[in-house]
């Protein structure tokens, strides 16, 4: 009869036992849940919020590469117009005074010439 009496009190306590950790599971899947929502929710208002200023970021991207390529370019053609105004010069030079533009050139090749032997004997 005594343990007949501890059994009969001891399944009404495991059975609110069991009920109250049902409950606390259940609960903590709510809060988890709840939890979760949030995040996505923040991670979808930042992902909106991104997209604009990662949308800016590349404009102003595409805008510096623009800027550059078009320095590139106005560089090169600066180049070319100092080229052809030297070489137009060279040109007139050489008509106007042909006996110092040959004796130019030949010194000028004295000079690199004697800079090749002397090149090619350190080289050794």
């Amino acid at each position: 009869m005594f343990n007949k009496t501890i059994s009969e009190k001891t399944i009404p306590l495991a059975d609110q036992a069991a009920a109250t950790a049902e409950q606390a599971i259940q609960a903590t899947q709510r809060a988890t849940n709840d939890g979760l929502d949030g995040l996505a929710s923040t991670v979808h208002d930042l992902r909106r919020q991104a997209a604009p200023l990662l949308n800016r970021a590349s404009e102003q991207a595409n805008a510096l590469l623009q800027q550059g390529m078009d320095a590139f370019h106005g560089s090169s053609d600066k180049i070319r117009s100092r080229a052809r105004h030297a070489s137009t010069h060279t040109t007139r030079y050489i008509q106007d005074e042909p006996v110092k533009a040959v004796l130019i050139a030949a010194a000028v090749g004295a000079v690199l010439a004697a800079a090749v032997r002397l090149g090619s004997r350190t080289g050794k």
